[in-house]
């Protein structure tokens, strides 16, 4: 069985030993590093080149953030997940920006950083409820200063594709979409290309935003 290699970033040592004792146990995951620091982190990851980095955002040396960014530009096949204390609705849309695919909160560790990996493997977003609960809020805050361009593009979409979006921003793969639709792989994936196009949007990670947005994912 291929094992899935995981990186664990934390400043922490008691909490990177809590989650190797975690992870350790399920069969079908690796911990093939852990570090302390920003700089460590991207030095090993070139060495190492995990599936999974798990990243906390306040590192020494080079910022959780900043090291998101480094490896989302020079090794994107790495699966980042963010685990943190900080809800910040600034961090929160800068790192889905950069493309992450998880957050999850440190007080949350023990139920969701499983379902995380579980979502990452299958290339798909996983945020914590709470973060969830948090990018509502903000598009809540400036929706007076919005126009209605979102609500405008969502029309464009053919009612199937609008079933499309929802199931993607539910965290379903290709292929459950398909099993669910009773469609091809090939047909699922030709409507999320289409609906990509049509509204603009290039990554999952914002398809899944828009779809909290516009309402079609509820909390």
């Amino acid at each position: 069985m291929n094992k899935t290699k995981i990186y664990l970033t934390d400043d922490h040592a008691i909490l990177r030993d809590g989650l190797k004792s975690i992870l350790n146990n399920i069969p079908k995951y690796e911990i093939i590093g852990e570090s302390a620091d920003g700089e460590t982190t991207l030095k090993e990851i070139d060495k190492l080149h995990p599936d999974i980095l798990i990243l906390d955002i306040s590192l020494p040396t080079i910022s959780g953030i900043e090291v998101c960014r480094q490896v989302r530009k020079y090794y994107p096949d790495i699966k980042i997940i963010i685990l943190t204390r900080h809800d910040n609705e600034v961090y929160i849309e800068q790192l889905l920006k950069f493309g992450i695919t998880g957050y999850v909160l440190k007080e949350n560790a023990a139920a969701d950083l499983t379902r995380a990996i579980e979502a990452a493997e299958k290339g798909n977003l996983f945020l914590s409820p709470e973060i969830t609960a948090r990018v509502v809020t903000g598009y809540k805050k400036s929706k007076d200063n919005k126009d209605s361009s979102g609500t405008t593009k969502l029309k464009t979409l053919a009612n199937q594709e609008t079933s499309v979006l929802k199931l993607i921003a539910e965290g379903n793969s290709g292929k459950e979409i398909a099993d669910l639709l009773c469609i091809s792989p090939a047909t699922a994936k030709k409507h999320r290309t289409n609906i990509m196009k049509k509204l603009d949007i290039h990554n999952v990670a914002d398809l899944i935003v828009y779809a909290i947005k516009t309402g079609i994912k509820e909390i």
